[in-house]
């Protein structure tokens, strides 16, 4: 299977044979964003992250004080189920699991996604790490990845791949998290950070694997 990387390359790869205007278009975009620094404003190596609680795929409310008494935290924010290099990332992650369970640390993964119930009960327990709903994208904005998605991706999704973010979030279609991933220890601190505005690139599993065993030594 390869490194998430060459995952990701490789469908970024079929994107441009299958569609090279839209993606030069993409690519344009994301470099605009990165000449604005959007995503610059995301937490920093030892800022405390800001608590908070947000409902599970039942409607719970877990926050982030009670899952940090318990031990380390990686949390991912991504765009959503539709998403495919969002959906490559859960894999990879789920992939190394049971090292992240090991080091001590737990998994939570947020979106902007509604928990609709949708899900069924033996669905949610196969569940092997956490994924919380963020509609509003109040979280993702206090963590700095909050991101305003341009017309053009947002014409995309909703003309070529038929998506109602309004529908999907709740009511918010225009601001998606930027794909970020964060370390934080159990003193509330970031540890690590990956933040990139290009929603096709994607922290490795074993960078975060390693920064585990480097906190837990």
């Amino acid at each position: 299977m390869g490194t998430l990387k060459k995952q990701t390359d490789a469908k970024i790869k079929a994107g441009r044979q299958a569609n090279p205007e839209f993606m030069k278009t993409v690519d344009e975009i994301i470099e605009k964003a990165k000449a604005f620094q959007q995503g610059s404003n995301a937490l920093e190596l030892d800022q405390t992250a800001p608590d908070f609680s947000l409902p599970d795929p039942e409607g719970k409310l877990i926050s982030l004080g009670d899952l940090l008494a318990e031990g380390p935290l990686v949390v991912t924010f991504y765009r959503g189920s539709w998403c495919p290099y969002c959906n490559l990332q859960l894999r990879a992650l789920q992939a190394r699991l049971q090292e992240i369970h090991t080091l001590g640390a737990q998994l939570l993964a947020i979106s902007p996604q509604v928990p609709d119930g949708s899900m069924t009960s033996d669905e949610i327990d196969e569940l092997d790490f956490l994924v919380l709903s963020d509609q509003d994208a109040r979280v993702a904005s206090q963590f700095g990845v909050a991101w305003e998605v341009p017309e053009f991706l947002a014409e995309h999704m909703r003309v070529d791949r038929k998506l109602d973010l309004d529908v999907i979030n709740n009511g918010n279609g225009n601001i998606l998290p930027i794909p970020a991933t964060f370390i934080i220890g159990r003193d509330g601190k970031v540890l690590w950070r990956y933040v990139d505005v290009d929603y096709r690139t994607r922290s490795e599993p074993d960078d975060i694997i390693e920064v585990l065993k480097t906190t837990r030594a």
